[in-house]
């Protein structure tokens, strides 16, 4: 069964801008259904705002690549809001999300999250390291 995943926002736009990097095989591991990637609305609309604030690309552009992570992911509406990341209450709705999907890890690049390590059995992890976790896992699942 594949890992259950929430990505934050910053390896969702580094997927589509750096696409020789971490963010972007993992990205590829959910196209191909090797884990299964869950989000929010409230985390899509935070992709899109990113996009249109941080990067010069058109609307449909946008629009395309929300539209491709709501195909690869499935979307969840938390119904508990987590209160958890007291230097940046906005990353608690990828906790939330976290939380709502029963997922196993949440991979991100954020100080904040990444501090935490792990939130109610949910590992907490920097693409380098699931990447590292998930070779280990398919190795030990081999033998």
């Amino acid at each position: 069964m594949p890992e259950r995943v929430v990505l934050d926002t910053n390896i969702l736009i580094s997927s589509i801008f750096w696409e020789l990097g971490k963010p972007h095989a993992i990205v590829r591991l959910a196209l191909q259904q090797q884990i299964s990637s869950f989000t929010s609305p409230e985390m899509l609309l935070e992709m899109e705002e990113s996009q249109k604030r941080d990067f010069d690309v058109p609307e449909e552009f946008i629009q395309r690549q929300i539209s491709l992570f709501k195909t690869i992911s499935t979307i969840i509406e938390p119904t508990i809001q987590v209160i958890a990341v007291q230097e940046d209450p906005k990353d608690d709705k990828v906790l939330s999300c976290a939380i709502a999907a029963k997922a196993e890890f949440i991979v991100t690049g954020d100080r904040h999250l990444l501090k935490l390590k792990q939130y109610q059995g949910v590992s907490i992890l920097t693409p380098a390291e699931f990447l590292s976790r998930i070779e280990h896992d398919k190795g030990a699942g081999a033998g």
